[in-house]
Formats: structure tokens, sequence, C-alpha cells
């Protein structure tokens, strides 16, 4: 039997899961990565246990396990440094079947990438779908300058650009997708969330460092350590979209942040300015009609952009990825396997979509007696209800992933069991 072949498009984490997952299938697979490197910007990903077990059935799991670092214990507090509340992930362990993991997204990108062919992935190589193809005949994708885009295709003489067709296109191209707008033309983009973060990775501090959110107002500060004593840190702030610092982004998070609690100015003293990360955060305006068009797969921020208060957007888009693959492994038609995938897909991250921008909105609240009134319902459910926190997570940190195998996910366990 002539061998499938699919084409990525995007280098992420959802899009060499997806093609990891394939080639493991026999499935001939190539990504194209518009950036000159694999190298993503410096930046950790929260993978909780529905990540993990969907890593798992591609052989992943545990690596991804042993490079990272169990967040067992996180605290919340005031920019005063005073704790509103201490979670315990022992709790997560029981109710989702295993703790959040912190990795640096260079490794994981690395770790995924390492486990295809050589010559799998084309990095400098932009790229759009020219045709999404029918049940007739395959996709086709087209081979953009690199100094071009897709925003710029215009000016391409499209006659002369090389194409590649594939009976598979899997679109994991951000969420400023140009494949999300050639498929659905029209439909609303991604909206501004109301809030700008910010991410930097420092060197090790000379403390022992626990997992901690300190919420001010109309703003979070974050940060956890990585595997190799260095911290990743993260901000957000209610400010109108679009902004850059005059005198650079650290001298901005010091005017906010600067004199909150320690270890934050720590934190920020040993920040390299030039690789502070800011970007406005956006949301999902409206849910895509479906998750396909075509022989075209969307995936990950492409087809549910989401805000990232619960720790989510990569964790999706690795499930859209075995979900996608398990779907095209099983189903007796491609047609069949993607309106299969969109029909489970849509709903789920519609509702992640939905939960993580309702506890967004609540870290916009700046008004004195509106804080007092988070922080005081904060510490109310830690002290009775420790578990309540945990709620928006039930029915997402304890998926599980279709067929295949995966580890419990218990702190230190290695042994397979059979997904349900």
């Amino acid at each position: 039997m002539r061998q499938r072949t699919a084409i990525v498009i995007g280098g992420g984490i959802g899009g060499l899961t997806a093609a990891v997952a394939l080639h493991r299938q026999g499935w001939e697979v190539t990504v194209l990565e518009r950036a000159a490197s694999l190298e993503p910007v410096g930046a950790g990903i929260a993978l909780a246990a529905n990540a993990q077990r969907a890593l798992d059935t591609i052989g992943a799991g545990d690596a991804v396990r042993d490079m990272a670092v169990p967040q067992f214990e996180g605290e919340i507090r005031t920019p005063r440094g005073r704790r509103l509340a201490r979670t315990d992930n022992a709790a997560a362990v029981r109710r989702f079947g295993g703790p959040v993991v912190v990795a640096h997204r260079a490794e994981l990108i690395a770790l995924l990438a390492g486990r295809l062919p050589e010559g799998a992935v084309r990095t400098g190589a932009p790229a759009e779908v020219a045709d999404p193809g029918d049940p007739t005949h395959p996709a086709r994708v087209r081979l953009l300058p690199p100094a071009e885009s897709a925003d710029t295709a215009d000016t391409v003489n499209a006659a002369n650009t090389p194409h590649l067709t594939a009976d598979l296109v899997m679109a994991a191209d951000g969420i400023h997708s140009a494949t999300r707008r050639a498929l659905f033309p029209g439909h609303p983009e991604p909206r501004y969330a109301g809030f700008t973060s910010w991410r930097l990775v420092v060197p090790a501090l000379r403390r022992p460092y626990a997992a901690r959110e300190t919420w001010g107002p109309g703003g979070v500060w974050g940060s956890v350590a990585l595997h190799d004593g260095r911290v990743y840190a993260y901000a957000t702030a209610a400010v109108p979209p679009g902004g850059r610092a005059p005198d650079g982004e650290r001298s901005e998070l010091l005017r906010r942040f600067g004199s909150w609690h320690q270890p934050i100015p720590e934190i920020l003293a040993a920040a390299d300015p030039a690789a502070i990360l800011r970007n406005d955060v956006r949301t999902a305006a409206r849910p895509l009609p479906a998750c396909h068009r075509g022989r075209v797969a969307l995936l990950g921020d492409a087809v549910h952009p989401m805000t990232p208060n619960l720790g989510q957007g990569g964790c999706q888009a690795v499930e859209d990825a075995i979900v996608l693959a398990h779907r095209v492994a099983s189903d007796r038609s491609l047609a069949a396997a993607l309106d299969a995938y969109s029909r489970e897909r849509l709903p789920r991250t519609t509702e992640v979509v939905r939960r993580a921008e309702r506890i967004g909105r609540l870290t916009t609240w700046r008004s004195a007696p509106a804080v007092l009134l988070r922080g005081a319902a904060i510490a109310c459910t830690a002290r009775f209800a420790p578990d309540l926190a945990l709620r928006p997570l039930d029915g997402i940190a304890d998926w599980r992933p279709p067929g295949g195998t995966y580890a419990s996910g218990a702190p230190g366990a290695r042994p397979a069991h059979p997904a349900r």
C-alpha cells in the first residue's frame, strides 16, 4: 500500500506532537516551520495530567516527567506577601491522576523533534494552504519565500512558487493562523482578553524556591522552578492592547511589580532585559464551526486560542494532536476521521476556553473593595474547601486519551495502563 503523507504547518508543541503521533503510525510526515530555528523563545510550560497521559501514547510522557519539576505545592499571596492559600498537589494527584509538571519549552520542543526522522522538519519554510482538498484529491500547500508570509502572499507569483501535496494537512500555525482565515473567511479573529502577559526565565535563585502566584490589583505575578534550578516567571496586567514600554519591559515590570514581596524583586534583578517576552493575551471570540475543512485539520491556538489561566493552552494542543492521530488510524476514511475529530474536540475546547476566560476576568479586578473581596474568597475557599480550587479543572485534567496506553501519572509511577 502507498505510504500516506501528512504536512504539518507549524513546528510548535502541538504540531510536533501530531507529527510524532502520525510518524509512529507509519505516515510520511513533513513539518514546515516558518522560523529559522525550532528553538522557541525562552519560557516554561505547565503540563497537567491530561497532557502527560496524551504524551504517554507516543512514548514521551516519562521523558517529560524526568526533565520537569512536579509542582507538588504552591501558594497564592497578596503583593505584601500575606498567604491567601496553599495548594497541595497531592489533592490533584488524587483528583486527576497526576501532578502538574513544568518544563522549559525549548527542551520539550527538542524532545519531540528528536523523535522524528532526520529531514522531517524544515525550518525557514513558511507555507500556506493553497487547496484544502476533498475526498477525491489531496490537499495542496504552497511554500513561500522565507522573507514572505501568508499575510503578504499577494506579492508572490503563485504560479512560480513550489507546492507540496499531502493526504492530510495539520495546521498548528498559532493564534494568528493564516490557515484558519483561509478555511473560514469572515470568522471573527481572536479578541483581546483584557490583559497583557510577560514571560521570562532567570538563573537559579539563592533560596529554596516554591511555586507561587501573587494576585494584586489588576495583575498577577507567578513563578515556578525548572528542573535545572532556573526560575520561570510570568506576569499579567490589565492594560490597553498593543502597548510597549519606551524604556524596556524590565522597567515596566519593575514599575508594576518591583514593590511586591520577595522573591519578585530578586527575580526582576536577575532578569535579562532583552529576554523578557511581552504578548497581548487573546482568546477565541466565537467557536469555529468545525476544526477542519477538506483534508486540513486545525489544532492548538489556531482553532481554540485561550487565556493562560488554567494552564491548558499547550495541554489542549497536545490532546488535539493525539485525538487526531487516533482518529485517522481508527476510522475507515479520512473524511470520517476528520468529522469525528471536530465532533470530539470542538465542544471540549470551547468549554476549556470559557473556563479559562472566566478566571482571567477575575485577575483584572482593580478596585480596592473588589480585590479585598477576591482575596477573602480565595482564603475562605482554601480554609474550608481546599479541593474546591481544583474544580475548574474537573473534566479537563482527568481526561484520558483514546486508545493506546499511558502511565498512571502518580509520582514515581512508570507502569502503563490501558486507556479508558
